[in-house]
């Protein structure tokens, strides 16, 4: 399949991750309240750290290897043998560690029935097997089973969740969509591959998997850590503050990891057959992308993030404005790291370099966690946050320009700053016009698009946006012309 179908389902996919939160946080956050939402963010950010001790780089590196051995039947089944029982023994051992630390740490032996909805959980993370079908680009059948389950899991949210005490109902449904979706993968999963204890190759995957799985750990030390940590240095509401602010950076992060979980495995192609002009060609392609889709929208988040908090958790959320408005910066520092680290480093199999990255954002994340954090709570958290992925964007860089000569596009992303930044006037007439903040939001992101695209394609004349625009133009002309 295409690049351009897989990257169209995948965007479909992410699109559908951000509608159906986008259905379901706003009634929750006003069902639960701010105090039970970040209950339950707290306990999942716990269990998502199990899933990661669990999956110890499986995800990447497994993608990574069925990419190189889909071509021959035997060999794929071989690999992803060999690295699900990789996965179930790590699988073995967080659950061990979690058990265990249900036991010991006060904090967690508060709720042992969220915990035990978590374990759940964590077991049936490695069923999931999502690399399989990453790796294999069946992204329109991971498309159609996620909006499926989606829907489901949607219906039962507004049917079982109804007081603020159903917050247990809430986690457990999170808890089932994980289920559902890994036993649709393991049944499915028997068209593409067959599992077997013979003829286990794990030793060529150990290591990678360690040390991925050591980048992946040591990068949740400033990302999924902060929100446990917060948890434990201050509150559940402040916990709610910090997670309500991340909702729309995640939301748009998600459809820039859409368009890397769908070029990761067509680069690593190209890197193995030595096809280096096409490699850099779609490392270009995803720069001129990244331009076009984050710096606007930062541009209109920071302008709005009251009117966005407030559409998506309502009254008693303000607290999430500030923390919001320092993390939406991120759209482009992580989109950047991507590339370099998704796009470049891992499908060249610079795993150590990704490691050093890791270890560079970790000990940021650490030593400010423990300085900020206590200080200014959620604020904290998110400079902690912000300063993390700084200095892994500049190791990341290094390493990048080191392997391929890439140089950081500073003058291009200043040209298109300064082209785009009168959408900050725009949006600061129209966040004080006397109407609904609905309709200010609204109002505002149709002119954020508008002058968005006569800038990109006028002014700056970003490739991507010229590209697919001088396409659709030249085919609507051929049409017409064949009409008449």
């Amino acid at each position: 399949m295409s690049i351009k179908k897989n990257f169209f389902y995948n965007s479909i996919l992410t699109l559908s991750k951000f509608i159906f939160p986008l259905l379901v946080f706003p009634y929750v956050t006003r069902v639960l309240g701010v105090n039970n939402i970040g209950l339950c963010n707290f306990y999942t950010s716990v269990i998502n750290y199990f899933c990661l001790l669990a999956m110890m780089g499986v995800g990447n590196v497994g993608l990574r290897e069925i990419a190189k051995s889909k071509h021959n039947k035997e060999n794929l089944s071989q690999t992803y043998s060999s690295i699900l029982t990789i996965n179930l023994i790590t699988t073995a051992i967080s659950l061990f560690l979690l058990f265990a630390l249900s036991f010991v740490v006060t904090k967690f032996r508060q709720n042992p029935v969220l915990m035990s909805i978590g374990a759940v959980q964590v077991f049936f993370n490695t069923f999931l097997i999502e690399w399989l079908y990453k790796g294999l680009e069946e992204f329109r059948y991971i498309t159609i089973r996620t909006i499926g389950v989606n829907v489901l899991y949607t219906v039962l949210v507004f049917v079982l969740v109804r007081r603020s005490d159903d917050y247990i109902t809430f986690f457990a449904l999170s808890c089932l969509l994980v289920v559902v979706n890994a036993l649709i993968n393991l049944f499915h999963s028997r068209i593409y591959v067959h599992f077997s204890f013979r003829n286990l190759t794990l030793k060529p995957f150990i290591a990678p998997l360690l040390i991925i799985g050591l980048y992946s750990f040591l990068t949740s030390m400033y990302t999924s850590f902060n929100v446990m940590y917060l948890g434990f240095v201050c509150d559940d509401t402040e916990v709610g503050y910090y997670t309500t602010a991340i909702k729309m950076y995640g939301a748009v992060i998600a459809f820039y990891t859409a368009f890397t979980g769908v070029m990761m495995p067509r680069l690593s192609s190209l890197v193995g057959s030595g096809r280096k002009e096409e490699f850099d060609a779609l490392i270009e392609k995803s720069f001129a992308i990244l331009i076009a889709i984050s710096i606007p929208l930062i541009l209109y988040s920071e302008s709005f993030a009251p009117q966005i908090i407030r559409l998506i958790a309502g009254q008693g959320y303000e607290g999430a404005i500030t923390p919001m408005r320092l993390l939406v910066p991120l759209m482009l520092i992580i989109g950047y790291e991507q590339i370099t680290v998704m796009q470049i480093l891992m499908p060249l199999g610079k795993d150590r370099a990704m490691f050093t990255n890791a270890i560079i954002g970790a000990t940021i994340g650490i030593c400010l966690n423990l300085v900020l954090v206590p200080r200014f709570k959620s604020v904290g958290t998110s400079l902690v946050w912000i300063f993390s992925e700084i200095g892994v964007l500049i190791s990341s860089q290094y390493f990048a320009n080191k392997y391929i000569g890439l140089r950081f596009p500073y003058k291009s992303i200043l040209k298109h700053t300064i082209w785009l930044l009168p959408i900050v006037f725009f949006n600061f007439m129209i966040a004080h016009i006397p109407i609904s903040y609905i309709a200010q939001m609204i109002l505002g992101l149709i002119i954020t698009l508008c002058y968005t695209f006569m800038a990109e394609y006028f002014g700056v004349k970003n490739s991507f946006v010229k590209s697919y625009t001088d396409y659709y133009i030249n085919k609507w002309k051929k049409t017409i012309n064949r009409s008449l």
